[in-house]
């Protein structure tokens, strides 16, 4: 504790990482007081209660509430959140390794990720463009005319008057897309001025935005049960704890292969001739599996939606539980395809091998070009047998936690997308305000990073 405390001193007396620190906090607020300013024309009030009664928005459409931080069900002028711009990112780096353009792009350096950047800002005004519509149409079909009863008795509408105008949908597509650009310019912003990702940092605020009131629900439940409702809560605490240490070590979790560089004598000075590691990830795919998996889940489930054979239907009710055996089992072996099929197009593992072979290093004991990328291509897939089967099982472990009669809402943290994001970011940032203390030569937050400082010292001596 001693320690931790002379840690956070430090942190506070180096000017440049407290500044960061208060700028990232800053736009985060920024960011959650706008996720509560509701969309002209709609009556906050009335949503909330309307939410209230019907439970809320489930399905995809929870997910991206989640990500959001309540602002979809809000109908907030940040509904949309920052996913259209993260659905650009996903299209533009799929495309970076089908297209021939993109993957020039990706070869110039610094003007070609400017290029890039502003091709996915243009991207994402497009995807929001198509999405704002969808999103006041949904409202409209599920609130309009139907009047709600509130608190004190009396009947509201969500909509104002009653109305939902064409006016109102032009207004309400604009601030909509208005909303998301200016929510993707807070997670750049963050990124040059701030600590961590900004994105990243966006979406993981969203995901805690719930935690609270999640927890909460799921203490006023256990303290309703009979019988030690006050003891299964604090079990329910403790799994939760092991999870997190669990997907840490999935999330941290490398193979590190040992690559030697020849030495080289230049004048009287003598380079290389040292060894280095490069570390394969386990999980080198991260989320994007699991994101993928879920986005193909519902696609059959909304085209069954519009048939009206009873077979389908029966077939759609079995895959809409989502704590459900069919649901479960098919959402697992999608994520370990997914897994393989992310991790293939994300790892090069030729372009490492002739990196660094023009770099001058070798593999001990493989020889330099198509061997090396065979053994890394090899060691690449037997790393990621067990990263995608770890991955696919953290997924569905909301399942086993609503069976065990966890509440949905605080079941979602136990696994599948929601923690990764918050165990990577949280992961990323804590790296990145280590650095900032091993520079100015101040203990990192951990005994690793005290460790890894002094190895960098002694690799650069």
């Amino acid at each position: 504790m001693k320690n931790l405390i002379t840690t956070l001193k430090n942190i506070w007396k180096i000017e440049e990482l407290r500044n960061r620190i208060l700028v990232t906090l800053g736009f985060i607020l920024i960011y959650r007081l706008g996720a509560q300013v509701p969309l002209p024309g709609i009556d906050a009030r009335v949503l909330s209660a309307a939410n209230e009664a019907s439970g809320g928005p489930d399905g995809l459409l929870g997910l991206l509430n989640l990500f959001t931080g309540g602002a979809f069900a809000q109908a907030s002028i940040f509904a949309l959140g920052i996913m259209p711009y993260i659905s650009a990112s996903i299209v533009i780096q799929l495309m970076g390794i089908a297209v021939p353009y993109f993957q020039k792009l990706q070869r110039e350096g610094e003007s070609g990720r400017r290029k890039i950047n502003n091709i996915t800002r243009y991207l994402t005004i497009l995807i929001t463009g198509f999405q704002a519509p969808g999103f006041i149409s949904n409202l409209k079909s599920q609130w309009l005319n139907k009047p709600i009863e509130l608190a004190d008795g009396t009947i509201g509408y969500v909509f104002v008057n009653n109305e939902a105008t064409l006016f109102f949908s032009i207004m309400s597509i604009v601030v909509l897309v208005t909303g998301t650009m200016f929510v993707m310019w807070l997670g750049e912003k963050i990124t040059d001025r701030g600590i961590g990702n900004g994105i990243s940092i966006i979406i993981m605020i969203g995901i805690i935005a719930a935690l609270p009131g999640s927890l909460f629900a799921e203490f006023a439940t256990s303290l309703e049960s009979q019988g030690g409702g006050l003891v299964i809560f604090l079990i329910e605490i403790l799994a939760l704890m092991l999870v997190i240490l669990v997907s840490i070590l999935l999330v941290q979790g490398t193979r590190r292969i040992p690559v030697n560089f020849a030495k080289r004598v230049v004048g009287n000075k003598q380079y290389g001739g040292v060894r280095q590691y490069i570390p394969l990830k386990v999980n080198a795919s991260g989320v994007m599996p699991i994101i993928f998996a879920q986005a193909i889940m519902f696609v059959p489930i909304t085209l069954v939606g519009f048939s009206e054979s009873e077979a389908l239907q029966g077939f759609a009710a079995a895959f809409t539980d989502f704590a459900g055996f069919w649901y479960n089992l098919v959402f697992f072996f999608m994520i370990v395809i997914f897994t393989y099929f992310y991790t293939a197009i994300t790892v090069n593992p030729k372009q490492m091998a002739d990196d660094m072979k023009k770099n001058g290093g070798f593999i001990p004991g493989v020889k330099p070009g198509r061997k090396t990328a065979e053994f890394l291509d090899d060691a690449m897939s037997k790393i990621t047998l067990p990263g995608s089967l770890f991955l696919a099982f953290v997924a569905i472990l909301p399942a086993f936690a609503m069976q065990f009669g966890v509440n949905q809402g605080f079941a979602q943290f136990y696994g599948g997308t929601s923690l990764l994001i918050m165990v990577g970011v949280v992961l990323d940032t804590l790296q990145q305000i280590e650095s900032h203390l091993l520079m100015r030569h101040y203990d990192g937050l951990t005994s690793t990073g005290r460790i890894k400082g002094k190895s960098s010292g002694m690799m650069a001596q």
